[in-house]
């Protein structure tokens, strides 16, 4: 496993979960072949659909470690961040988040999903006061306290869970770093264009309307 392999050179102890909620395309069966084979591989299944925030609030709250990481199951983001992720924690930050939208970063993708993308970051940083470039990338750390901290607060439980959570850690002044990655689209991405895009925009328009924005 190659993130394993990347695990291993950072640090001597750690376990890989993988969140797998109603899957139908054999990630179930992947999953938990790699879990009987390699005693650091946790597989959590569930039958249902739980939406990605959902499956990622019951990772996080049966990880164990000080550190805690997510990364998109397709491998999107090269490995070869995984150690600059997980240092941006070690060296004071309390979350990290791999960026496709920073000028350095190194992304490919399609124009329709590029302008949708660019659009939807927009709308945060001015509705909502981030001052991040890139809300959605699927390469996150997050010191294990704070996290704990933030999960109660953060009522997404799909597509916009991401950026509920940073965007709820800038506002109570945590620390989040943000830096440039090599990023490439893996499998065919589950997001609905139409329905999840007006899903996000209406969790914006929540958000600003909690905040008291005007």
């Amino acid at each position: 496993m190659e993130t394993a392999d990347v695990l291993g050179k950072i640090t001597s102890s750690f376990e890989i979960i993988i969140a797998e909620d109603g899957a139908t395309d054999g990630t179930e069966k992947i999953a938990e072949s790699l879990a009987s084979e390699y005693p650091y591989v946790v597989h959590l299944h569930s039958d249902e659909r739980l939406g990605r925030g959902t499956a990622l609030n019951r990772a996080f709250k049966s990880a164990h470690g000080d550190i805690l990481v997510y990364i998109d199951v397709d491998l999107a983001t090269d490995m070869s961040h995984l150690s600059e992720l997980i240092n941006q924690i070690r060296s004071g930050y309390d979350l990290a988040t791999g960026s496709r939208m920073m000028p350095e970063s190194d992304a490919v993708r399609s124009a329709k999903r590029g302008i949708a993308s660019k659009g939807f970051n927009f709308l945060v940083r001015t509705m909502l006061g981030s001052k991040l470039y890139d809300h959605q990338c699927g390469f996150k750390a997050f010191k294990r306290s704070v996290l704990l901290d933030l999960l109660d607060q953060v009522r997404d439980e799909h597509w916009f869970w991401d950026t509920e959570i940073l965007v709820r850690a800038e506002r109570a002044g945590y620390r989040v770093a943000e830096f440039p990655i090599k990023w490439r689209p893996g499998s065919s991405t589950k997001v609905d264009m139409k329905r999840d895009v007006v899903g996000m925009g209406l969790a914006i328009l929540r958000l600003r309307l909690e905040f008291g924005f005007r």
